[in-house]
């Protein structure tokens, strides 16, 4: 069953056409790769799938239902979270306050409640706190729960963020550039991450990656973009070797014997 269905969308900045005509069909349950040189328009179409950009033509579908015109925080709380290229966190705050940010998304208590600390607030508040420290023990971050975010390493910030995307209990998970600054052996531990939470909590999961060594162990689907333009779907052989592909990322034409 489809969770997420790009049909067709087209999104234009002035005279710039940033994507174009993009399809994408993501069925429950898949961890597919989007991949593609550096401006070829995959963080773009992140942000038109989770609200950021409206699309100028063509329509979304998350759980089957048209997301156009829905707002960010509306679609997170329909199942769709995100991590971002460059690492969002409140560096200032604490590990275990991070992830109860993504876990506040759920609290129903009325600002009243919350300002004068009423028992409907302090449980709900109880609740989070309690699912936050669960979740960093799924990611092993809890021992360091009362530490800085900004002090962690790489690395474990960006379990963090992720983490915290957890908190809001996504469906579909969007994952840019998760690996982006990590050294070898962040991304071998990494890619075992990856596919520990998806299968931990049953995640759909769509990646933006530019190591291949991520997309191509962890990945059974990969699509390509190129200025802005799909030039070639397929499992991980069929990519490494499609003609179009090699010539994206190389600038020469693909001969074989």
């Amino acid at each position: 069953m489809s969770i997420l269905k790009a049909d067709h969308i087209t999104i234009r900045f002035g005279g710039l056409t940033a994507v174009s005509n993009f399809y994408l069909n993501i069925k429950e349950g898949e961890l597919v790769g989007l991949i593609g040189p550096n401006g070829a328009g995959k963080t773009t179409v992140f942000n038109m799938l989770t609200g950021v950009y409206k699309p100028t033509k063509g329509k979304i579908y998350f759980n089957n239902q048209e997301i156009n015109k829905k707002k960010v925080d509306q679609i997170t709380a329909l199942g769709m979270a995100r991590t971002f290229q460059n690492i969002r966190l409140f560096t200032n705050l604490s590990v275990l306050d991070n992830v109860m940010v993504g876990c506040h998304l759920r609290i129903k208590s009325s600002v009243l409640n919350a300002v004068f600390y009423l028992p409907q607030y302090s449980q709900e508040e109880n609740n989070v706190r309690e699912e936050a420290k669960q979740l960093l023990k799924e990611v092993n971050l809890e021992k360091l729960k009362n530490n800085l975010a900004g002090g962690l390493p790489y690395g474990q910030q960006r379990k963090l963020e992720i983490a915290r995307a957890l908190a809001t209990r996504p469906r579909l998970l969007l994952l840019d550039e998760p690996a982006a600054g990590m050294n070898p052996h962040e991304t071998k531990d990494l890619m075992s991450f990856i596919q520990k939470i998806q299968e931990k909590f049953k995640l759909t999961i769509v990646l933006i990656e530019h190591d291949m060594k991520v997309v191509m162990g962890i990945c059974k689907r990969i699509l390509v973009l190129d200025y802005g333009i799909t030039i070639a779907e397929g499992n991980p052989v069929e990519i490494q070797h499609n003609p179009e592909v090699i010539k994206a990322y190389l600038g020469v034409e693909a001969h074989y014997a």
